[in-house]
């Protein structure tokens, strides 16, 4: 970054063939030899979607995703899908660390920004995903209690006139994940239809999408990942927003597994989606991050 114009080679062969832990150190190498902080170097050296891409991956992961949650709350209109994304996929465990960062970069509670920023059912079920009740991971399930929850969906909703959606959001987010797939089981015998199909025909707009990323997480997560990268390239423009995000996220975690996941799942591979959606410096970064595909 040194003189006129930039090495982005370089800055690519750098920071996205280390982990985030190194990345961290090399910022604070860099600010102890040149007296710079090194995001704010790279912010100024670098821009659009390849800035976008090296600076998220600048940040410890949990203030990364709290960063995320800021972003799509703020300023004019939300951006419920980000939100949704966020919650619904992490465990209680890393939901509590992002909150912490949260409060720590923003000032203010993380709940509380939520609840000023959304409302009805949808702010009731980011409220309670956030608190992080579903990682019960004893993988005991008590068959009575899986087939009363799923006569309680069925009741909340194809039952009736109108939708109990209070009753869907409770079991969906305060009950773990094995005890979910059975109680979909259950729910598919009573209804004759999948879960999936009353929540559609019930519910709608951030509400349903909300209640359905809960199901897909809970029936396969890799899927949901693969599934949200998939879209994000597909058809005209890209969601560079989801693909960063998606990719930074879940680089160090599960992104060999979503790989295998998108693979199965589409018939081609994650990289040669990036190959022909994506140019120039950010398909370098974003392909030296994917890895080699299986």
């Amino acid at each position: 970054m040194k003189g006129v114009g930039t090495n982005e080679q370089a800055i690519i062969d750098v920071l996205t063939k280390r982990s985030n832990a190194q990345r961290q150190e090399i910022a604070k190498s860099f600010k102890a030899q040149f007296g710079k902080d090194l995001t704010e170097t790279l912010k100024s050296e670098l821009s659009g979607k390849f800035k976008r891409l090296i600076i998220a991956l600048m940040y410890p992961p949990y203030s990364y995703e709290a960063k995320e949650l800021y972003d799509a709350m703020k300023g004019l209109g939300t951006k419920e899908g980000v939100i949704i994304e966020i919650l619904a996929s992490r465990t209680k465990n890393q939901l509590r660390e992002i909150m912490k960062a949260y409060e720590e970069d923003y000032g203010s509670s993380l709940e509380e920004d939520i609840q000023a920023d959304t409302s009805g059912y949808l702010e009731r079920i980011l409220v309670c995903l956030l608190q992080g009740s579903r990682d019960d991971l004893s993988g005991f399930v008590d068959p009575g209690l899986a087939l009363q929850d799923a006569q309680d969906l069925y009741a909340a909703g194809e039952k009736i006139c109108g939708t109990d959606e209070m009753k869907f959001i409770t079991i969906l987010c305060t009950r773990s994940a094995t005890h979910l797939m059975r109680v979909f089981e259950e729910y598919e015998k009573i209804a004759n239809k999948s879960i999936e199909d009353s929540i559609k025909s019930e519910t709608h707009g951030s509400l349903e999408e909300a209640m359905l990323t809960v199901v897909k997480c809970t029936r396969n997560l890799h899927s949901y990942f693969a599934e949200r990268l998939y879209y994000a390239m597909k058809g005209a423009g890209t969601r560079d927003g989801t693909l960063i995000r998606n990719i930074v996220s879940r680089s160090e975690i599960d992104l060999n597994l979503i790989k295998h996941q998108f693979n199965k799942m589409y018939g081609k591979t994650l990289s040669s989606m990036i190959m022909e959606d994506t140019s120039g410096d950010y398909k370098n970064a974003l392909l030296n991050l994917v890895g080699n595909d299986l």
